[in-house]
């Protein structure tokens, strides 16, 4: 079970998370930490006049599915609204807890698909998506 959990996508996904850096003076910061793993995930954005992700950047400290999850998000985070960005994690939470059959249609987000069964690894899976939904809200409340 465990070569099919971490299997060769997820780990390149892992090693290439994009937007690995943090922003200076971003709209809105937050940091989020797995309680259960100790993963932790801050992220800085900034929105655009139409309220839209113009700049994105993350710090990312978790297992491999946790990056993998963050590799995910930020591959496809431009141009990505608050409300968009909740959706993804709350789709993709259900997901993971079994009250929805798919993860969403977050771009590439299937390949956490095996991930579903092992429930002590949907904390650093959801971090990512929860910290940029954070994020995102509270820069649109600025």
């Amino acid at each position: 079970m465990a070569d099919t959990l971490y299997n060769t996508h997820i780990l390149r996904l892992a090693a290439s998370i994009p937007h690995q850096m943090r922003l200076d003076h971003p709209q809105a910061s937050v940091q989020r930490v797995s309680p259960i793993c100790g993963s932790r995930v801050t992220v800085d954005v900034d929105l655009d006049a139409a309220g839209r992700i113009a700049r994105f950047g993350q710090e990312v400290r978790a297992c491999a599915l946790g990056q993998a999850s963050a590799a995910i998000l930020g591959a496809a985070v431009l141009g990505k609204t608050p409300l968009e960005l909740a959706r993804a994690r709350d789709a993709l939470a259900g997901f993971l807890k079994g009250d929805a059959e798919t993860p969403g249609d977050w771009p590439g987000i299937e390949a956490l698909a095996p991930a579903r069964a092992h429930k002590g690894r949907h904390g650093s899976i959801l971090l990512a998506f929860q910290t940029a939904a954070d994020a995102a809200a509270a820069a649109a409340m600025r």
